[in-house]
C-alpha cells in the first residue's frame, strides 16, 4: 500500500466529515472527531502500515511509527484540498526566515527541474549549431528548435503557478489563472511597446496597473499564489456551501488579479529600478568594488527576477562607448554557477541526481543557469554561496584589467568573442577564476546529500531517504554496532507500558544522568518542539528514534532541554538532550527511554547485545545488514 493509499483509507475509516482536528507526534497520528462511533477501529488496525489504532483521552491515535510525518503530510494534503474547514496542524521545526524562503523556492522548483533541464539542453545545442554555422537562424528548423528551448523560459509563470499551488495547498487552476493574468497579451504587448508609445501603465479606478514583461519571471507568481492561498481560505470559509462553486472563484479572482498586477507583480520592477541605480553608482565610484558586489549578488537578483533592470544600462553603455563594463559580471556569475553545479556533480552519489547535476552544469556554461541555480546550488545552499563569491571575484579581476562586452548576448562560453580587456588573456583568467574557485570551494565545503533508497518493488513501499552525507557513504557489508544513547540500566522493552514501543525493534534504558547522547556519527533528522523525542540518522543509514518517557509529550517541553537543532550534524558521544528525571517522575510519567530502530525493513535483524548497565561508549545494538 502506497502512502497515498494509506492516507485515503485512514480518512475513509474515520469519516472525512467526522474529523475536526489533525496533528501528529513522534510516532502517532492524532485526530479529534465529532463522533467516535463512526470510526472503524478494526479496519484501521488492519491497514498495512498502521501498527495500532486506539482512543486515548478522548483522542483517536493511529500509531504509524517513524514514518508518521510522511503519512501525516499525505493525510493533511487530502484534508486541506477536499475540506478546507478542517483544522490541520503539524509539528514543525522553527527555522529562520531566509532558510524557509530558500527551501520554499527550491521546493517549488523541484517538480519543474526536468523540463527546465530539457529546455536548457535544447537551448545549448541550438547555440552550438548556430555558432558553428550548421543551422541558419532564418530556417524553419531553427524556429522550431528555438520554440522548444523557450517553452519553459517564456511561460515560467504557468509552470511555477502549478507547483506553488501544490506547495501552498491551494487551488491549482486559480493559480494558473493568476499566471494567465500576468501573461495576458494586453499586459505583455503593452510592456513591449511602452518605449514606443510612452504608455507604461493602465488606470484601475485611479490606481496604476504597471505594464511589465512577466516572461521568465519567478517571484511575482510565487508571491501571488502564496497570498491567494490565504485569500482563498478566507473567502471559502465565509461563503455558504451551496454558493461556493459560483462565488468563491469569482471573488478570489476579483481580489487577486488587480492586487497582483498593481502591487505584487510590479514589486520586482520597482525594486529593480532602485538596484539599477545602486549598481550604476557603485561602478561610477569604484569599478572593481562595483564589479565584485554586482557579480556577487547578481544571482539573488536572478532569483527575484530583478536582473532585467540592468539590461537597459548595458544597452546604453554599448551604444555610447561601444562596450559595457557591467556585462562581464553577468558572464563570471553564470560560469561560477556552472562551476559550483559541476562541483555538486562530483560530490553526488545518487546516479539520477548526479546525471541531472551534470546536465545543469553544462547548460550553465552556455549561459542558461536556472537548472543549476534552482535545481542544485540553491537547494544545497553552500554551492550557491560559493558561486556568488567566485562570480564576484572573477568580475572584479576582469574589471581591474579594463574588461567589457561589446554586445548583449547570452553570457556563456559561446559569447566569449564579444568580450574585451587590456589583454584577452585576462578574460580567460577571469572566467577560469570563477569556474575553478566555485568548484573548488564546493568540493572543500561539501554538500549534504539526501540519497533516496530503492523502493520495495514487491510491496510497493515508497522510497525513503537515506542518511544525508557529505560525499556519499556505502552501507558496510558486515553488522553495524550501535552505541547506547542513554547512560543507565537496561529494561525489558516488551514490558514497556506502550503497545508500539513494546513491539519495537531496539531496546529500553532507564537513565541515571538525564542525558541523551549521540549513539553514532550522523544527523538530527527530527526534533520535536516538546523536546521529548529525537529522530537520528547515522552516516550508514540507520534511523533511530529516542523517545524520553511514556506520554511525556503532554509535558509540552517542560523539564527538557535541547542542545542540538534539526538538521544538525552530530558525532558519537555528543550530548543531544537533557531532562530532569525526578521532576518528570514527580509529574506522574514513566521515564524509561525506548530506543527504536525505525527502518528495520532495510536490515535482516536488530539484536540487543548488552544487559544490565550500559554506558554511552558501549555497544547496545547489533544490526545485521
Amino acid at each position: 500500500m502506497t502512502t497515498e493509499d494509506l492516507a485515503k483509507e485512514i480518512i475513509a475509516n474515520i469519516g472525512q466529515d467526522n474529523i475536526t482536528y489533525a496533528t501528529h507526534c513522534a510516532t502517532r497520528l492524532r485526530f479529534n472527531v465529532k463522533d467516535e462511533s463512526q470510526v472503524n477501529l478494526k479496519a484501521l488496525d488492519r491497514l498495512e502500515g498502521v501498527l495500532r489504532a486506539q482512543f486515548n483521552s478522548g483522542q483517536l491515535q493511529i500509531i504509524i511509527g517513524a514514518k508518521v510525518k510522511i503519512v501525516f503530510d499525505a493525510v493533511s494534503e487530502r484534508l486541506n484540498l477536499e475540506n478546507l474547514d478542517i483544522e490541520v496542524k503539524s509539528v514543525k521545526q522553527k527555522k529562520n526566515v531566509i532558510s524557509r524562503v530558500v527551501e520554499t523556492i527550491a521546493g517549488i522548483f523541484g517538480p519543474v527541474i526536468p523540463v527546465l533541464i530539457g529546455c536548457g539542453m535544447v537551448k545549448s545545442v541550438l547555440a552550438i549549431l548556430t555558432t558553428m554555422k550548421l543551422l541558419e537562424t532564418t530556417s524553419g528548423a531553427y524556429v522550431t528548435f528555438n520554440l522548444i528551448s523557450d517553452l519553459i523560459f517564456y511561460f515560467f509563470p504557468f509552470f511555477l503557478a502549478v507547483s506553488a499551488a501544490k506547495k501552498f495547498r491551494t487551488n491549482e487552476y486559480l493559480a494558473v489563472a493568476l499566471a494567465g493574468a500576468y501573461m495576458y497579451p494586453t499586459i505583455m504587448e503593452g510592456a513591449a511597446k511602452a518605449a514606443e508609445t510612452g504608455i507604461t501603465s493602465l488606470s484601475f479606478f485611479g490606481l496604476p496597473l504597471l505594464l511589465v514583461n512577466y516572461k521568465s519571471t519567478i517571484i511575482p507568481v510565487i508571491l501571488s499564489v502564496w497570498v491567494m492561498s490565504y485569500v482563498y481560505r478566507f473567502v471559502d470559509k465565509r461563503i455558504p456551501d451551496m454558493f461556493k462553486i459560483l462565488f468563491v472563484p469569482m471573488l478570489v479572482l476579483f481580489i487577486m488579479v488587480p492586487l497582483g498586477l498593481i502591487a505584487i507583480g510590479p514589486l520586482g520592477t520597482y525594486i529593480g529600478k532602485g538596484v539599477a541605480e545602486v549598481v550604476t553608482y557603485l561602478y561610477t565610484v569604484n569599478g572593481v568594488i562595483g564589479s565584485f558586489l554586482f557579480g556577487t549578488f547578481r544571482p539573488i537578483l536572478i532569483i527575484f527576477g530583478m536582473h532585467y533592470a540592468i539590461t537597459p544600462i548595458n544597452s546604453q553603455l554599448i551604444a555610447e562607448y561601444g562596450y559595457s563594463v557591467i556585462s562581464p559580471a553577468n558572464l563570471t556569475g553564470n560560469l561560477a554557477q556552472a562551476g559550483a553545479c559541476l562541483g555538486v556533480f562530483l560530490l553526488l552519489k545518487h546516479k539520477a541526481s548526479k546525471s541531472s547535476a551534470l546536465s545543469s552544469g553544462v547548460t550553465a556554461l552556455f549561459g542558461i543557469t536556472e537548472p543549476a541555480i534552482f535545481g542544485f546550488n540553491l537547494k544545497y545552499k553552500r554551492p550557491f554561496i560559493c558561486a556568488m563569491l567566485a562570480g564576484g571575484i572573477g568580475a572584479a579581476y576582469i574589471n581591474f584589467w579594463g574588461g567589457g562586452a561589446t554586445a548583449l548576448i547570452l553570457p556563456g562560453i559561446l559569447a566569449l568573442p564579444t568580450y574585451i580587456a587590456d589583454s584577452y588573456i585576462h578574460i580567460i583568467i577571469g572566467i577560469s577564476i570563477s569556474i575553478t574557485l566555485a568548484m573548488g570551494a564546493v568540493l572543500i565545503w561539501g554538500i549534504e546529500e539526501d540519497i533516496p533508497a530503492t523502493a520495495n518493488a514487491a510491496s510497493g513501499t515508497p522510497a525513503t531517504p537515506v542518511s544525508p552525507v557529505t560525499s556519499g557513504t556505502a552501507r558496510p557489508a558486515g553488522p553495524l554496532m550501535i552505541c547506547s544513547p542513554i547512560n543507565g540500566t537496561i529494561k525489558d522493552i516488551s514490558a514497556i507500558d506502550d503497545p508500539i514501543f513494546a513491539l519495537g525493534s531496539g531496546a529500553a534504558v532507564e537513565s541515571v544522568d538525564g542525558k541523551v547522547y549521540a549513539p553514532f556519527n550522523g544527523k538530527v533528522v527530527s526534533l520535536f518542539p516538546t523536546r521529548h523525542a529525537i529522530g537520528l540518522m547515522s552516516d550508514a543509514g540507520v534511523e533511530m528514534l529516542v523517545h524520553v518517557g511514556i506520554n511525556t509529550v503532554k509535558l509540552k517541553g517542560k523539564h527538557f532541554t535541547a542542545h542540538v537543532q534539526q538538521d544538525q550534524i552530530i558525532r558519537q558521544g555528543d550530548v543531544l538532550l537533557e531532562y530532569d528525571v525526578e521532576a518528570i517522575r514527580a509529574a506522574g510519567y514513566d521515564t524509561v527511554v525506548p530506543i527504536i530502530i525505525s527502518n528495520t525493513f532495510d536490515y535482516q535483524g536488530v539484536e540487543q547485545v548488552t544487559a544490565g548497565h550500559v554506558a554511552p561508549t558501549q555497544h547496545l545494538l547489533r544490526i545485521q545488514v
